[in-house]
């Protein structure tokens, strides 16, 4: 088990007879197109939130804003997405949003700018539902770090002089709002295998998005060292 799962032979599914490894690449895309687009939301509107707060601590603004992320981080990410659906996808208000998949059954026929805008029509509800704890942690992160760094003497010469900042990063699905949303991605094909005990798909679901988060957080503490030296223990003097 452990060479196959090393050289990625995880086999045929028991209800599709197809191999497992082609269903991951045709549900992947997916999973990923969701994660980019969480993160690159995330990133656009919580690191300058975030350096706002900072820089205004105490205030009302920090106080009123902090109260909204809170409470928006105690939400699970399952329960906005039912009330978005409720409120916005025909539920029981406005029919504004779709409910189902990244694209309209006609979407062939669309000319390239219509796709790109019925993707994102698409992506609209899904995205919002799992951005917002990413959200609130990301800001609360980056409001911590500005506060440890701004009152520093470099921080406060660079203010002196008029100097600004511009921080941007980038990069999962997530199971429950794949589920909702009946978006074809690796969390529900995950969702679907354990539900029929499609055991070669849910063994090689839960090893892809392992090694997914391996590499990732691989990435980032390498960038972390890259990025700040201080972090490097090998490095620093007795």
């Amino acid at each position: 088990m452990v060479k196959n799962f090393s050289t990625f032979n995880f086999g045929k599914s028991y209800f599709r007879d197809v191999s497992v490894l082609q269903l991951i690449k045709e549900k992947l895309p997916v999973s990923m197109s969701l994660g980019i687009w969480m993160t690159l939301l995330t990133y656009l509107i919580s690191i300058p939130l975030g350096i706002r707060k900072a820089v205004a601590d105490g205030s009302r603004f920090d106080v009123w804003t902090s109260g909204v992320i809170i409470i928006g981080y105690a939400i699970p990410g399952f329960l906005v997405a039912i009330l978005l659906i409720i409120l916005f996808a025909g539920g029981s208000y406005w029919d504004l949003f779709p409910l189902r998949g990244l694209t309209s059954d006609n979407w062939e026929q669309f000319p390239w700018w219509q796709k790109i805008l019925d993707y994102f029509w698409h992506l609209t509800l899904p995205i919002v539902a799992m951005s917002l704890s990413a959200f609130a942690t990301m800001t609360l992160l980056t409001k911590n770090s500005f506060l440890d760094e701004i009152k520093k003497q470099y921080v406060l010469t660079a203010r002196a002089k008029g100097c600004t900042a511009f921080v941007h990063a980038f990069f999962s699905g997530s199971l429950l709002i794949e589920t909702i949303f009946s978006l074809d991605g690796l969390g529900l094909l995950g969702f679907e295998s354990v539900l029929n005990r499609d055991y070669p798909v849910v063994f090689a679901t839960l090893y892809i998005f392992a090694l997914i988060g391996l590499v990732v957080n691989l990435i980032s503490d390498l960038t972390y060292t890259w990025i700040d030296p201080r972090i490097d223990f090998e490095t620093r003097e007795v």
